[in-house]
């Protein structure tokens, strides 16, 4: 499964530190950012996402995520 969310991530040196984040409560998903997309897109491929666990680690540090629908 792909979890989707559109974010306020603008540079690709807090993405980095943001996926590093995320891989500490889902070590054995995929994570990346699209920042070039209009929504600079996080997308997580995993199992079992939690989508407020995922906004609330983004806003630990500052960000600001939300599911993003089709």
């Amino acid at each position: 499964m792909i979890e989707v969310f559109k974010t306020n991530v603008r540079e690709a040196s807090a993405s980095i530190i943001l996926v590093q984040k995320l891989l500490e409560h889902y070590p054995k998903s995929r994570i990346s950012f699209d920042l070039e997309d209009c929504d600079r897109i996080l997308r997580i491929e995993q199992k079992d996402v939690c989508p407020k666990k995922v906004s609330s680690v983004l806003a630990e540090l500052g960000y600001f995520c939300e599911v993003l629908e089709d």
